[in-house]
């Protein structure tokens, strides 16, 4: 135990300095999420060795048979649950389901790259062009030529950007129905609520007019009122608004 718990520790921490997440990590090593943060946590392997014994399984009888089907090439799960239930196991699925994953070859994350995350590709797109580095640019161009559907959001977005920036009012028109062509459903979303009120989001994206002064002293004195609240009387608190 003391040999396995050193060796998982410090894999797990090798992981974690190159960069990979709990869950990237979980998924690779097939464990839980909560085994993982469990030994991200630990200072030392010391702190995760335990007084208790190893527990029986019911899948104890029949694990050798299993590395043998294991070591020939089979690693399906119902397959092989089938085969030992036949020879008398009485637990479940994930029983064998389980040992077989400790057994599947898993990617080396210190070779393979770590995968782009959704709120990368959404701030590389919402982004201005000039604002990305070169090798943002260019795994976002690789982003962009293996999926149309994001193609077709990120000219839409950059789109609705210039006509935001520009105050070229006078363009949603035909934006929103180029929009609605593209049949994205997070498009549609953000179309159906421009269209609830054209008008005032037309002005808005035309005029030099804002509310922004009239939302912030809102919002100024929401924070007096809540600082105030129960502890002093209406005389202070219309000084702190004045």
């Amino acid at each position: 135990m003391a040999q396995r718990r050193r060796k998982h520790h410090a894999l797990v921490h090798e992981l974690i300095g190159q960069g990979a997440g709990f869950r990237q990590i979980a998924r690779h090593l097939g464990w839980s999420h909560n085994t993982v943060s469990r030994y991200a946590h630990a200072a030392t392997w010391q702190e995760l060795m335990t007084t208790q014994k190893r527990r029986p399984s019911l899948l104890d009888p029949f694990k050798p048979y299993l590395i043998t089907r294991i070591d020939n090439g089979c690693l399906k799960a119902r397959l092989l649950h089938r085969e030992v239930t036949a020879q008398g196991f009485t637990g479940g699925y994930g029983i064998v389901r389980a040992f077989i994953e400790q057994h599947r070859h898993r990617p080396d994350l210190r070779t393979q790259p770590r995968p782009l995350s959704p709120r990368q590709v959404t701030g590389w797109i919402c982004r201005h062009p000039d604002n990305l580095s070169e090798h943002d640019t260019s795994r976002l161009h690789d982003v962009l030529t293996r999926c149309p559907e994001i193609h077709a959001a990120a000219d839409l977005v950059r789109a609705f950007g210039e006509i935001m920036t520009r105050r070229h009012g006078h363009r949603l028109a035909d934006w929103i129905s180029t929009a609605e062509q593209a049949e994205l459903p997070g498009i549609s979303r953000f179309v159906n609520g421009l269209k609830s009120d054209l008008a005032a989001v037309t002005a808005g994206l035309t005029l030099p007019f804002s509310s922004g002064p009239v939302e912030g002293n809102v919002n100024r004195i929401k924070t007096l009122k809540r600082q105030m609240y129960g502890r002093a009387n209406f005389d202070l608190l219309r000084k702190r608004v004045l």
